[in-house]
């Protein structure tokens, strides 16, 4: 039973970080012409900084579920395939729409979103107690 709902845990996180990760893409491409416009200084590199800080957690949370081993090594991987795919939308961003521009402060705040989940990541294991399977 208990093998069971881990499982089902498991592809519940993996649906998530891939559902995510679609809508980050979606979010980030798509034109948006009907929302309303709210004026707040810097506020896309907050929603950049959190795109990229659950797309860290999701797919960590997924990592450390497949793994016995839970080390940090695995979620210092995730945040290169963060950083990257925030470099691969800014670059889709330019070249692909014409409403949308890549910028450099942009992959500056979806790092720092990766790397603020690694940091939890961090915490989690130095303070969470290692449970034997």
């Amino acid at each position: 039973m208990l093998t069971n709902n881990l499982s089902v845990l498991k592809n519940a996180i993996f649906s998530l970080a891939v559902s995510w990760t679609i809508l980050i893409a979606v979010l980030c491409l798509v034109k948006f012409t009907d929302l309303p416009s709210y004026r707040v200084s810097g506020a896309d590199k907050y929603v950049h900084f959190t795109f990229h800080f659950v797309f860290t957690m999701l797919w960590g949370l997924y990592l450390w579920s497949k793994l016995n081993e839970k080390t940090i090594s695995k979620i210092g991987r995730v945040v290169i395939l963060s950083f990257c795919y925030g470099i691969l939308i800014e670059i889709l961003q330019e070249t692909l729409t014409k409403t949308r521009h890549a910028d450099i402060f942009d992959v500056l705040a979806n790092g720092t979103g990766a790397i603020a989940a690694l940091v939890f990541f961090v915490l989690i294991k130095r303070h969470k107690p290692q449970i034997n399977r």
